[in-house]
């Protein structure tokens, strides 16, 4: 296959999130083609479905397939999310709770004067340097609002979802198959390569022979196409991210559905709470290397009161790295099945969404050459490596000393990418971060009002200076003014609960 004219058909292996959102971006792409895609789904595997928050990122796909909130959010339970509470990652006086926000046209407003007051603190200044008071979806989250403004406030929020996984793969399975796409449940047991090495066909459990010009394997965890068909390398993150395990536990919600994630340190890991219209989801990410199964899963029982209650926990392994390649010879991998990140910042269905919507444009242009193939694992392969190093960030910059976990994760610092090293090496010397993330390219990974969330909601700053000039009461009146301007701000906006209940009822 050497141009688009040759492609004809794509078979998609899995279904879930990762298999439905590649049918419904490579539908809309190709459109205007006579390609056919097929997708073909395991009624015996079941869909991992316990990932329930995502980035801005999953507004941006269902606005460019024009499918309305009040459309997929009421089938799938799916609530607004404004950003990410961190709970008790840091110990330092003041800094043991921080928000890490999405951004809002507001920032433009307030987000130089909290990288000001960073650098003031940095150079010792006793100035307020924590995000949580200088970002409008703080507030939004402070008081459980909804980041939809009214009319008459013309400044847009970004923000992400809460949703049931497993609601939001067959809905979008239902769209996929309005827009096209051929839907062949069936158990695909292996797949066989023809005489270039390039896969030829998949076989079902029955014995089928399903062919395609070109597959998409969003197999999961098994790989079954990238790694076990083609022997592509895979790529481990064990070395600085040392979570491999999960436990989910369910409880019920009350009249209050808060619009954040939260995001709390435990002994070996860290727990999740995700509000759901009807329902929390609870969870712990953990290392096994530290504890056991049954001790996380009491740890977690204990935190939530449910030490005696009869509910049964979910139990997962992860797999945590990515292929050296996420397109080899005619496959590319998506979802699961190219790698994973813990869960910490919600980036699986973004990394999902950015590697089919990449890949998209390289089958626009028709362009298959090998040079287009390792553009395209190089692009895909630093979006993984920088995600990978703000989420080991976390786990660096954290203060906690009461579990040897912590302590290795804190000192691990030898293990760090270049990247992220020189990124501490400038904070902890003062100097200008967002110089440098624009000098390195990495602000379309996380952009640099994150960066500084992390590092100063983590309370990385030096002892306060008696000899550095005092212009602390210069600072806490512009602070003061801030605090009065976004609190009027977000009189603009509405309770959570009752903008999801208004939207589901038409």
């Amino acid at each position: 296959m050497n141009s688009l004219h040759e492609l004809k058909k794509i078979a998609i292996v899995g279904g879930g999130s990762a298999g439905w959102m590649s049918a419904m971006i490579l539908a809309d792409t190709l459109k205007e083609k006579n390609i056919e895609i097929e997708l073909l789904e395991s009624p015996i595997v079941g869909v991992i479905g316990v990932g329930e928050g995502s980035t801005p990122a999953l507004k941006r796909f269902f606005d460019s397939l024009q499918i309305p909130e009040s459309e997929w959010m009421p089938e799938c339970n799916a609530t607004y999310k404004c950003g990410i509470t961190f709970d008790g990652w840091s110990t330092k006086p003041g800094f043991t709770s921080y928000f890490h926000q999405f951004a809002s046209m507001v920032d433009n407003i307030t987000q130089p004067l909290f990288i000001s007051n960073v650098h003031a603190r940095l150079q010792g200044m006793d100035v307020n340097a924590k995000p949580n008071d200088y970002f409008l979806t703080s507030v939004l989250v402070e008081k459980n609002l909804a980041p939809i403004p009214s009319e008459n406030f013309p400044f847009t929020t970004s923000y992400g979802y809460h949703f049931d996984a497993t609601l939001l793969g067959r809905f979008l399975q239902k769209k996929a198959l309005e827009r096209g796409v051929r839907f062949t449940p069936c158990h695909i047991e292996h797949a066989s390569l023809n005489e270039h090495g390039d896969i030829d066909a998949v076989i079902t459990r029955d014995g089928l022979r399903i062919t395609a010009d070109l597959f998409v394997d969003c197999s999961g965890f098994s790989s079954l196409l990238i790694e076990k068909t083609l022997k592509t390398p895979f790529v481990n993150y064990t070395d600085n991210l040392y979570n491999d395990s999960a436990i989910a536990l369910p409880t019920e919600i009350g009249s209050v559905i808060p619009s954040q994630t939260l995001s709390t340190a435990m002994k070996f890991g860290w727990a999740w709470k995700i509000p759901l219209t009807n329902r929390f989801g609870n969870g712990y990410v953990y290392s096994s290397q530290f504890c056991s199964s049954d001790e996380a899963e009491t740890e977690l029982r204990e935190k939530l009161g449910l030490l005696d209650a009869d509910v049964s926990p979910r139990h997962l392994k992860m797999k945590v790295g990515r292929v050296e390649k996420h397109w080899n010879k005619n496959c590319v991998a998506v979802g699961l099945s190219q790698g994973f990140l813990e869960p910490l910042e919600a980036t699986a269905l973004y990394l999902t969404q950015m590697t089919i919507a990449i890949f998209a444009l390289f089958l626009e242009r028709g362009d298959y050459s090998e040079q287009a193939r390792a553009a395209y694992n190089n692009e895909i392969n630093n979006f993984f490596d920088g995600h990978r190093d703000y989420i080991v960030a976390h786990y660096k910059t954290n203060s906690r000393t009461d579990t040897e976990f912590w302590k290795v994760n804190a000192r691990n610092l030898d293990r760090v990418s270049e990247s992220l090293g020189r990124l501490f090496e400038v904070w902890l010397h003062g100097k200008d971060l967002s110089a440098e993330i624009r000098r390195q390219d990495i602000e379309r990974y996380y952009p640099i009002g994150s960066w500084y969330a992390l590092m100063a909601g983590m309370g990385i700053f030096p002892e306060v200076s008696t000899s550095a000039s005092d212009m602390s009461s210069v600072h806490a009146g512009q602070g003061a003014q801030m605090k009065d301007f976004l609190q009027r701000c977000a009189l603009n906006y509405r309770d959570h609960r009752t903008v999801l209940e208004q939207a589901a009822q038409g």
